[in-house]
Parts: structure tokens; C-alpha cells; sequence
């Protein structure tokens, strides 16, 4: 169309070969490549044997699901033999691809069927692979295949998982388009907005607020967090602004919806706000990715807030310390993992075992999906932009360990961020110039901080704050970061401890259930075997002061350590009586019976919420204005 930036943003995104992580980020992307998602292709029939590279097993989006993550893990690392495993199944993928453009593991004969959720993921990957590695072959491969897939649609319009999830589709497209703005790409995008799922329509007359124990695609979590960034993408395309739909959708889903933690339930499908409903690993994985690009699209802070929130809480607390087993679903208050009676399961549409730790629980897309919100969140530390005065604009968009080598206007820049937040309020910016260079450096202030400084000069939290400059030889800034630890509101005369970014816990003592054993032919085998964990202490407590003392701790190997967290609050809290759901003894009720202590308040240690795997989260405070119980 008229504009050669028609699927642009605010902000680009820098690629694996541009950033660099370190400190604790690094840390945590090296225990995910020595954990199940790094290993998944020599561990797991599904990706190890799929059709995408000749084999027999699943031929859909398993595979393309775990490339999303392992492909910029190999790079971020800088890991010649991760890259080397990732390029036989890309190298694999493209060898197949027929003749007429055609690149899904089917016969021709089964093309009708096939759905088509499946290249546009693909499609992702291939950009991811291009970025990360310059591989030339990579818009040719996506030219033909979306010609192929154009003319497809006419025929076999979207059904399905590729019509609940057309919007994935526009980022292929944009890259092509970046390359040669040809007209059938516009259409084809046009084509599968009007052939796909009507999410502004849906958010314009909500009906879903009162969740229903009903699968459906239209409030199926994972599709909800991956099409917050649906508007942002097509924003351009009908002239809308791109932050309308996403704010629209993230209020609703968080206000009917909504966790602790700022994600959204969904057991499959959207769940309530109650704190013993579920939400997806895969929900929360797609919510950070969009989040991401929503940051980079509108430039907005808000989404840089809403993603910390992802990160360092939800996804964490979902994996195990060592990344080889995950849950399916996790819980605010989660007082055991553990196979619910299936006459008495809290889950709306899942199974009794989606709680549990393991290879596979439930079902294999969240064991293929996990490996994506680590790499891309490191890939979304630096962007870049142009100002209005033509200047080259490099934007801190996470204030987390990493390190930017890029070059502006020719020469060498290089900006390295050493910090422990969100654990600790400092982060230090180091800038090298080469040579005398000019441009605008913009750091994002986490809104989560109750006040912030760059350099003793006071900062808004929430915003971003800029420094436009002509920089030479190494210039150091400063951001101090100072969190309020405040306790929250939550539905039900219920509340929340957070304190900056980091959401806590009352963690509870567990008993680790280990079970081997062989489903499908596949093996559950040490480390990636299952596990159920059983309470070994008293979880049914409530806050029973306002106040909490913070202490920090050193920030070394784990970052969400469970034996050793960076920094946790210490609280008074007493017991109160809260049963288990009725049938259902691994599983707290949502509310307490009673408010009344049944004893003297007590002091006890919490710690962020993803340095947890048994919790108490949203809790009752039974003595108003800070009075201890006595």
C-alpha cells in the first residue's frame, strides 16, 4: 500500500546477534538449554521423530512450537552446537518444501483437512531463523509458501486453530513486505482478517465474563494471549490505533478474569478469578510474546510493566527450578500438585492431572511451547527507532542483565546493563563509543517502582526517560529503582503482597512424589519424569499485620531459586480455618469458612511467587490497620 512501513511499530526489535545476555538472564537461558526444551529433540518422540523431518510422529505444530524457542536460545548463547541441531530441522523443513510452495509434512491429499495454524507458526520460526543467522534462502522459502497459501484459502478458508489464530499469519507477512511491499501480501493479511476470528467484535459485546465449563476457541487462553497483539498488527491496515484493542482485551480478561499476577485464567478456557482456577503454561508464554511486541508496536510502558509481571512471576512458578518438568496449569493458591478425583477437579475443561510436573501433563503443546518465553523476552531488552529529527534512538526496553553491540551511523556502539533487578532496585547502564557518535538513548521506568532517579535526577515511574547526547569514549548512567511493599486487593475480601515487579507467596513445605513410568510408548524417566507434590505443613493462614520487613539475599546460581530466593518479606500471618474443596482434599476452597484466628499471630518468611511450587498467594487479613492478633 501507500506506506513501506505497513506492519511497523514505534520501536524494531534487535536480533540474536545483536544482544547479548548476562548475569542472571544468562544464567537462566543456559538452565533452560540443559533442561527439557533444550532437549526435547533427542528426548521426546513428538519433535526427535515428527514428520517435519521424515519421521512418523506429529506433523503439525509441535515442532515448529519448540524451533519458536530453541532457535533464538542457540544464538542468544551463541552456542555452536545448539545452533547446529537447530539448522538440521530447518534445513530439513526447506528440503521438503514441494515444487508449488507448499512446506506442511502432508500429502496432497490431506491438504484440505490440514490446519493451517500450522505454517503460520512456521512462518514465525523462518523469520526467527533469518534474524538470528542471515540464511539467505529464508524470503524466498516464506515467498513461496504464503503464494501457495493465498491461493489455498480461496479454496479452504481458515477453520479451526488457524482460524482462532490468523493474526500470526501478519508477521511473516510484514517481513516480506519489508523486503518487496508487493500488493498480493496485503491482501492475503486482508483475506485472513476477514476469514478469521472476529476478536474486536467478541470485545466490543463481551458475553464471557461468567466463565462456563465449555470448551470453545473463542475464550481459550492460549489464544486470548496470543491475540492481545492481534489489533497492534493489523492496526495499520484499517487505521486504527494499535494500543485500542489490546488495553480493550487486557482490561477485560484481567477484570472478569483475572490473577494476582496480572495474567488471566484459563483451564482450558477462561475460569473466573478464583485463586484455586488455572492458568496455561502456553497462555502465559504467548501473553509475554505479545506483550513484547505490544511494547515495541505502541511504544507504550504499560506493556513493559504487564510483561515483568509475566516474567518474573507466572512463568517461573510454572517450570521447576531446572526447567525439565513444567505444569499445565498452575494455581495463585496452589497447596498441592497432585491428580484430583475427576468427579471433583477444579479444572473447567482439563484433566485431573494438570497441575502435576512432568514431561507431558494434560497435553504435549505447553512441553513444545515452553522453550519460547525466555529467548524472546531476552530478544526484547534493546529495540530501535529513528527520532524526529532523523537521530538513531537505542531503547532500554528491560532493565535486565544483557548487553547491546549494534553501530550508529557507522560506528561501534556497545551498551551493557548489569543489574539484579527485579530482586534489587539498582541497574547501571555502561555506554562505549568507538568514536564520537550522536544519539538518543531511552531507558524504560518500570511503573511497578514507587519513585525512581537516572543519575540523582528523578525519573516517573512508568514512563521513559531520555538522554540525547553526542557519546564518546564510556559514559556510565545510573538508574535506582525504590519499591513499595504494598498488599493488595483481590476479589473476595482477599489480598496480594507485591513489591515492585515480584509478586509473594507464603510458600508451603512439600513432599516430592516421583513417578516413572511409560505412556504411548513414551518414557517418563528421571529428570523428566512426574511429580506430584503433597503439603507438609499448614497452609491455611492469613495476613495478619499490613507490615513487612524486606530482605535481600545474594542473586547466584537459580535466579528463582526455591532453597534460595534473592530477597524475601518477612510478615505475621495466623491460622484460620480453610478446608479443601468438598471431594477434593489436594485442593484449597476459594475462601476460607471463617475470617477468625484461631490463634496468636506468628511471623513467617515469604518469597517471590516464582520461586514457589506449593503456595498460599491471596489470603484474607483478618486483624484491619496492622494490630497483631494476640
Amino acid at each position: 500500500m501507500e506506506s513501506e512501513n505497513l506492519f511497523d511499530g514505534k520501536y524494531l526489535f534487535f536480533t540474536g546477534r545483536e544482544i547479548e545476555p548476562s548475569g542472571w538472564l544468562k544464567r537462566q537461558l543456559r538452565i533452560q538449554a540443559e533442561g527439557l526444551a533444550g532437549n526435547l529433540d533427542r528426548v521426546w518422540p513428538d519433535v526427535r521423530d515428527s514428520r517435519w523431518i521424515g519421521g512418523d510422529r506429529e506433523g503439525w505444530e509441535r515442532v515448529p512450537y519448540w524451533l519458536d524457542g530453541f532457535v533464538p536460545l542457540a544464538w542468544l548463547l551463541k552456542d555452536d552446537g545448539l545452533i547446529a541441531r537447530a539448522k538440521r530441522y530447518i534445513d530439513a523443513i526447506i528440503d521438503s518444501q514441494c515444487e508449488d510452495g507448499w512446506i506442511c509434512p502432508c500429502s496432497e491429499a490431506e491438504r484440505a483437512e490440514y490446519d493451517m495454524w500450522a505454517l503460520l507458526l512456521l512462518g514465525k520460526v523462518l523469520v526467527l531463523w533469518h534474524d538470528c543467522s542471515g540464511d539467505a534462502r529464508i524470503p524466498g522459502v516464506l515467498r513461496r509458501a504464503f503464494l501457495n497459501f493465498a491461493g489455498h484459502v480461496k479454496k479452504h478458508p481458515l477453520k479451526n486453530w488457524g482460524w482462532s489464530r490468523w493474526f500470526e499469519g501478519l508477521i511473516p507477512l510484514g517481513f516480506l513486505y519489508r523486503k518487496n511491499p508487493e500488493p498480493w501480501i496485503v491482501e492475503l493479511a486482508r483475506t485472513l482478517h476477514d476469514q478469521g476470528w472476529d476478536i474486536d467484535g467478541q470485545f466490543r459485546n463481551w458475553k464471557y465474563a461468567v466463565p462456563e465449563r465449555k470448551w470453545r476457541f473463542e475464550t481459550h487462553v492460549v489464544s486470548l494471549g496470543m491475540a492481545l497483539k492481534a489489533g497492534a498488527l493489523y492496526a495499520k491496515l484499517c487505521g486504527d490505533n494499535p494500543n485500542r484493542l489490546p488495553r480493550l482485551m487486557l482490561e477485560t480478561l484481567r477484570r472478569d478474569h483475572g490473577m494476582a499476577h496480572g495474567h488471566f485464567t484459563g483451564d482450558e478456557c477462561l475460569a473466573g478469578d478464583s485463586p484455586v482456577q488455572g492458568t496455561e503454561l502456553c497462555g502465559v508464554a504467548e501473553a509475554m510474546y505479545s506483550e513484547e511486541l505490544l511494547l515495541g508496536i505502541t511504544g507504550d510502558p504499560f506493556w513493559g510493566d504487564a510483561l515483568e509481571m509475566l516474567a518474573f512471576d507466572a512463568f517461573p512458578a510454572t517450570c521447576s527450578e531446572d526447567m525439565w518438568t513444567h505444569q499445565y496449569d498452575q494455581q495463585t493458591n496452589q497447596i498441592a500438585c497432585a491428580v484430583q478425583p475427576p468427579e471433583a477437579k477444579v479444572w473447567m475443561t482439563n484433566s485431573s492431572e494438570s497441575n502435576l510436573f512432568g514431561l507431558e501433563p494434560n497435553y504435549g503443546c505447553c512441553t513444545a511451547n515452553m522453550g519460547q518465553a525466555w529467548p524472546k523476552f531476552a530478544l526484547s531488552t534493546w529495540m530501535h527507532t529513528v527520532n524526529e529529527e532523523g537521530e538513531t534512538v537505542l531503547f532500554a526496553a528491560l532493565p535486565v542483565p544483557s548487553v547491546l553491540n549494534t553501530s550508529v551511523d557507522g560506528k561501534k556502539v556497545k551498551i551493557g546493563c548489569v543489574t539484579d533487578y527485579p530482586f534489587k532496585g539498582h541497574v547501571r547502564f555502561t555506554v562505549e563509543a568507538e568514536s564520537p557518535v550522536s544519539f538518543e538513548l531511552r531507558i524504560r521506568i518500570p511503573g511497578t517502582a514507587e519513585r525512581a532517579f537516572v543519575n540523582n535526577r528523578a525519573a516517573e515511574p512508568g514512563s521513559v526517560f531520555s538522554l540525547e547526547r553526542r557519546w564518546q569514549g564510556e559514559t556510565r548512567i545510573d538508574l535506582h529503582l525504590e519499591f513499595a511493599v504494598t498488599l493488595e486487593k483481590r476479589p473476595r475480601e482477599m489480598y496480594c503482597v507485591r513489591r515492585g515487579p515480584l509478586l509473594f507467596s507464603l510458600p508451603v513445605a512439600a513432599e516430592a512424589l516421583t513417578k516413572e513410568y511409560t505412556r504411548k510408548e513414551v518414557p517418563r524417566i528421571f529428570p523428566f519424569c512426574d511429580y506430584e507434590f503433597l503439603p507438609r505443613e499448614k497452609w491455611n493462614w492469613a495476613f495478619a499485620s499490613e507490615e513487612f520487613t524486606v530482605e535481600e539475599h545474594p542473586l547466584a546460581g537459580a535466579p528463582f531459586s526455591r532453597s534460595c530466593p534473592p530477597v524475601t518479606l518477612k510478615g505475621r500471618f495466623a491460622e484460620i480455618d480453610w478446608p479443601t474443596l468438598k471431594d477434593n482434599p489436594v485442593c484449597a476452597a476459594a475462601v476460607p469458612r471463617s475470617r477468625t484466628p484461631l490463634g496468636p499471630a506468628v511471623e513467617k518468611e515469604m518469597v517471590p511467587y516464582g520461586c514457589t511450587v506449593l503456595r498460599m498467594t491471596e489470603m484474607p487479613l483478618v486483624t484491619p490497620g496492622g494490630k497483631e492478633n494476640v
